[in-house]
């Protein structure tokens, strides 16, 4: 033992990868079928929530498509920003966004201007119409999942509190990054 704290870590990597870890192997069998029992009910319940994700834009009654709904998303999160930022926070090129924002102006969900510090750039943010869009996707969202979560047994919810923030610990520790892409995904 290296006194790391690692150590369990590394055990649990070399078990999830079918590897025998020493004197334990029957252990880290049973070590291997917790954490594929921990994967598949977080692959469910992913499924669940991007269920609830889509079940929740519904609502908008294909008045803004999925694309447009995530620049919403990008645009109310990260504030006024440029055509190129915007383009790499969505991962499609400038002439993309370009056509995104165009329909989006045109709809009143966000607005175009030009930069007082940089005339050859223009700024882009979501008008307070587009925000509606996004405070009213997100709350019904979160109340779908209240509604979920209410009817889980008391006992289970304060272990699933810690097991959901020990993973998203564990990606920020394995720098994970998810800020971004998850914004850009309009989750």
């Amino acid at each position: 033992m290296t006194g790391t704290g690692n150590d369990d870590a590394a055990g649990e990597s070399a078990d999830a990868a079918g590897q025998a870890t020493g004197p334990g192997a029957p252990a880290s069998r049973n070590r291997r079928e917790r954490v594929d029992s921990f994967v598949t009910a977080l692959l469910g319940a992913a499924r669940a929530l991007v269920a609830v994700s889509v079940r929740s834009l519904a609502e908008l009654d294909d008045s803004v498509t999925l694309p447009q709904f995530r620049t919403l998303v990008v645009l109310e999160s990260h504030g006024e920003t440029n055509l190129n930022r915007l383009a790499r926070a969505l991962d499609v090129n400038a002439s993309s966004a370009v056509r995104m924002i165009d329909r989006l102006l045109a709809a009143g969900l966000v607005t175009r201007e030009e930069n007082p510090q940089n005339r050859r750039q223009v700024l882009l943010a979501v008008t307070p119409a587009g925000a509606d869009i996004v405070r009213r996707v997100v709350a019904k969202r979160r109340r779908e999942i209240t509604r979920i979560v209410a009817a889980m047994p008391h006992e289970l919810r304060d272990e699933l509190v810690d097991a959901l923030t020990m993973f998203s610990e564990t990606t920020e520790r394995l720098h994970l990054e998810i800020g971004d892409e998850v914004s850009a995904l309009g989750w």
